[in-house]
């Protein structure tokens, strides 16, 4: 299974520290995805150039948009599933990963499972963030799976290569995010499967317009 790592996060500097707290958490799903059997991708949004002013991906003529979209949208549209990593703004879901995904039509995302996992550096583990992905992944037509993985304190969890620290409960840790990893590979396999089939999916919807926002 091929499943992309959203990393929700732009900011690489301090305050907060330590900076970039989300890269541990992404790089930890990406361990356990990997140890999990399946073929994670990371996907961090500092590495990539969005356009300015902001033009999605669909909206250019063939051949037109910027290689960078281009090659994140085969990403996204060869892909089996996805995880989304957020810290939370507002009680909502990261601005960065927000603006990243709307770059892209619901088409590519459509008929594939996606995870939250939502982080802080604080108490709540972002947890409120999720419940706004919730609407914003449904709508995208990455249905999220109902298990969820929210990591607070996630500088006492993880170390920033994703591992963790010394004195964490590995053991804990594993079923808690396995949970959450063992749904979206399931349902990643499920729709595999009846994408091979073509049973149901709508391929055409929300290509090149608005207007076609009909994707499941």
């Amino acid at each position: 299974m091929r499943i992309l790592v959203f990393l929700g996060t732009v900011r690489d500097t301090t305050p907060p520290r330590p900076a970039r707290l989300g890269l541990r958490v992404a790089r930890a799903c990406v361990q356990r995805l990997a140890a999990a059997g399946a073929d994670p991708v990371l996907i961090d949004p500092l590495e990539i150039e969005l356009p300015l002013p902001f033009k999605p991906q669909f909206s250019y003529s063939e051949g037109k948009a910027p290689a960078q979209l281009d090659r994140l949208a085969d990403q996204i549209a060869t892909a089996d599933g996805y995880v989304m990593v957020s810290p939370e703004y507002n009680h909502s879901m990261s601005p960065a990963l927000a603006h990243l995904l709307n770059h892209f039509g619901s088409s590519l995302f459509s008929y594939r499972p996606s995870a939250i996992a939502t982080y802080s550096a604080g108490q709540w583990g972002g947890a409120r963030a999720a419940v706004n992905m919730r609407t914003f992944l449904s709508e995208l037509g990455c249905l999220p799976v109902s298990a969820m993985i929210h990591v607070p304190k996630a500088h006492e969890v993880f170390a920033e290569s994703g591992a963790y620290l010394a004195d964490v409960d590995a053991e804990r840790w594993d079923g808690y995010l396995g949970r959450t990893i063992s749904q979206l590979l399931w349902w990643a396999a499920a729709s595999k499967t009846a994408r091979a089939t073509g049973n149901g999916t709508r391929p055409d919807a929300f290509l090149k317009d608005p207007s076609q926002r009909n994707a499941p």
